[in-house]
């Protein structure tokens, strides 16, 4: 999928000219079609979930004076939370292990095929590791989009920190398991799962392994905090 400048900033909760800095600083994937700037899904995605993100969401709250909230797309991880839940103590002493053990009380609240879909998301794994950074991971599959209407992110805590091959070595203990119910949605969630989790406070919170209805509190707050700075208005 084709991504435009606008849709690339409004996915990543930033402004235009973000997108633009980061393109001359050479820190996005992009190409030029017909002189426009255009973006790859899947490179958006990689980078993402890459090094190259590193120090990136921390410009999500801009220090521009005007900012405006993220209308519908304001609370879209509170509400994929709600449908997806909270798993504790998944046990496991290897990603497949954990992978499989958490799909399998996953798929028993969402009427998902357990077997199909931990295949689909160990596939994925062998493409690239969905870890972040700061022992977070962000499962999610290639190609499987959720048939419903709505997202589930699926947060799970393993019963020990394992290895993920994540690019700075860190073992994972904290995943959030994502299906989206389209690609534009998909990459809005895991760039605000990357913007959650580059935050200490946030990460310190989640490793107390909170209850659905704590979490959620918590999610709600975080996320009506959330704030897109818009490029100045010109005359």
């Amino acid at each position: 999928m084709d991504l435009k400048l606008k849709d690339v900033a409004e996915l990543l909760n930033v402004s235009e000219t973000t997108v633009r800095r980061w393109i001359s600083e050479g820190r996005i994937p992009y190409y030029r079609l017909h002189q426009q700037y255009r973006f790859n899904r899947s490179e958006i995605e990689n980078w993402v979930l890459s090094s190259k993100q590193e120090g990136t969401f921390a410009s999500f709250e801009m220090q521009d004076e005007r900012k405006e909230t993220l209308g519908t797309q304001q609370f879209g991880l509170y509400r994929a939370i709600y449908k997806g839940g909270v798993y504790k103590d998944v046990p496991g002493t290897t990603k497949e292990e954990v992978i499989r053990a958490a799909v399998e009380r996953i798929s028993e609240n969402i009427s998902l095929d357990a077997e199909v879909i931990t295949e689909l998301l160990l596939d994925r794994e062998k493409l690239m590791s969905t870890a972040l950074s700061n022992g977070v991971a962000v499962p999610h599959t290639r190609d499987f989009l959720l048939q419903e209407s709505f997202d589930v992110v699926a947060v799970v805590f393993p019963s020990q920190p394992i290895e993920y091959g994540a690019l700075d070595g860190r073992p994972v203990d904290v995943l959030f398991f994502l299906f989206a119910c389209d690609d534009k949605r998909h990459l809005h969630l895991l760039a605000k799962l990357a913007h959650l989790s580059s935050k200490e406070e946030n990460l310190s919170y989640l490793r107390s392994h909170p209850s659905k209805h704590d979490l959620l509190e918590f999610v709600k707050n975080w996320e009506s905090d959330l704030k897109v700075a818009k490029d100045p208005v010109t005359v």
